[in-house]
């Protein structure tokens, strides 16, 4: 286009003529997120501001947001409706709206004969937890008969979704627990037509997770404090969908996912081959290796063993899993996965269905260690085998003494002196010096594993 305008110039146009048609030109090219001053008058004589061609089929995307009848009855009679559970709060609306990024407010359509109630959301799973909720910035939902509301000053034709990547973000397993699978409920079916907002915006989080981003939304990431002004959508979520700890509930909105449907869709972003093994190659076995605690404090003693089973072992240090894009592609490839319970059992994500998880189960940590993998292992059509360590395996014994509640009683503990005491005990000072001979019985199972299912 700017060569043709070249060759009016050339022809002999006017510079004034030429500096006018570019113009014409710079509004074509970003018309469909800045609004030119006179379409900006129409928008704000009514509440239409950009609209989808398919309204209907954004109301059916919409729907599969909302949970219960009453809810869904809401929404039919107002275009809003907001789902509240123990830990999370999500509010839609299938008609348009308007968003100050500057306040975060968002200015909601109202409907004559409803009620009005204004709310305040704090777009992040684990509201339950108060650390969370003042570490995450609150969204303001303004309903009423605003007049004359804000004018835009970015239109958009696709809606959009409201979340923070504050909390608990930067360590992985909350980043896919909280953030990640949360997303994935709450956007997939949009099929990438749909921004993100984003509050308490941290770059490093989306370098990471470039890869889900792009899959989940064709359009850049909003971030408020970058893109100051009042957009204008057609629908909008604010908040995410979260089931459980790595877990999506089947029989919850929106409809027809599994865990199972994530993982396809994280072989997808990461480009993920399906290979089969041939029968002169070695399994392949990564051992997570954490450097501070709950460290295996005789790793190479473990790392003999699992060769003298014909393993090809990885030991998968926090550089080597800091590339999530590279990592995963390990993790692809393997056959078995060990590692002392952690955040680096997320990893799990990427293992092949029919691989083997081995997760090294602490003391005071058997209810983490099913609840946080093992149960989700399961559900993502791998293997789980525990190996509870004996006490005289465990690094507390040469602090506290073989005799100390800590080491027989640690539900005592954690009763009398509270869950941060028993956090910062079993989880940040305890370490694990295995039983080698009595591990390797756990190790020669997961080969029995993987081998039935390789015949």
């Amino acid at each position: 286009m700017v060569e043709k305008l070249r060759r009016i110039l050339v022809l002999g146009a006017s510079p004034f003529f030429f500096l006018f048609l570019l113009s014409l030109l710079y509004l074509g090219e970003f018309g469909s997120q800045v609004v030119p001053s006179n379409q900006a008058k129409k928008q704000r004589a009514n509440w239409g501001g950009s609209r989808i061609e398919d309204q209907e089929n954004l109301h059916f995307l919409m729907e599969k947001l909302v949970q219960g009848g009453n809810q869904t009855d809401q929404q039919e009679a107002t275009g809003f409706a907001c789902h509240s559970d123990l830990h999370t709060d999500v509010c839609v609306s299938n008609r348009p709206v308007r968003i100050d990024t500057l306040t975060m407010k968002v200015y909601a359509l109202f409907s004559q004969g409803m009620s009005q109630a204004n709310r305040i959301i704090h777009p992040y799973p684990k509201k339950e937890e108060k650390w969370v909720k003042r570490s995450v910035s609150p969204v303001q939902i303004l309903q009423g008969n605003i007049s004359p509301p804000p004018p835009c000053r970015y239109t958009h034709n696709v809606p959009a979704v409201v979340f923070s990547s504050g909390g608990y973000s930067g360590n992985v397993f909350h980043d896919f627990s909280e953030l990640i699978i949360p997303l994935f409920l709450t956007s997939h079916h949009f099929q990438s037509r749909l921004h993100f907002i984003v509050t308490d915006f941290k770059p490093i989080f989306f370098d990471k997770y470039r890869n889900i981003f792009s899959h989940l939304s064709s359009y850049e990431v909003i971030n408020p404090a970058a893109n100051v002004g009042v957009h204008c959508f057609p629908g909008l979520v604010v908040g995410l969908h979260y089931h459980d700890h790595l877990a999506i509930n089947t029989t919850a909105i929106p409809r027809g996912y599994s865990i199972l449907d994530f993982k396809q869709f994280l072989r997808e972003s990461y480009n993920l081959k399906i290979r089969d093994l041939s029968p002169t190659e070695k399994p392949v076995l990564i051992l997570i290796s954490r450097p501070k605690s709950r460290m295996f404090l005789n790793e190479d003693q473990m790392v003999t063993m699992m060769k003298e089973l014909d393993f090809r072992v990885v030991i998968a240090k926090p550089d080597m899993m800091a590339n999530i894009g590279k990592f995963s592609k390990i993790v692809n490839s393997c056959s078995v996965l060990v590692a002392a319970h952690g955040a680096g059992l997320t990893n799990i994500i990427f293992l092949p269905q029919g691989a083997v998880m081995v997760q090294v189960v602490g003391l005071d940590l058997e209810w983490a260690s099913t609840h946080y993998y093992g149960k989700p292992a399961t559900e993502m059509g791998l293997n789980y085998l525990e190996y509870k360590i004996e006490p005289e395996e465990s690094s507390l014994i040469s602090h506290y003494g073989r005799d100390n509640p800590i080491i027989t009683d640690p539900a005592s503990i954690v009763a009398s002196r509270g869950m941060l005491v028993g956090r910062a005990i079993y989880l940040g000072e305890q370490n694990f010096n295995i039983n080698v001979t009595r591990f390797r019985n756990t190790v020669v199972k997961a080969l029995e594993l993987i081998g039935h299912l390789a015949g």
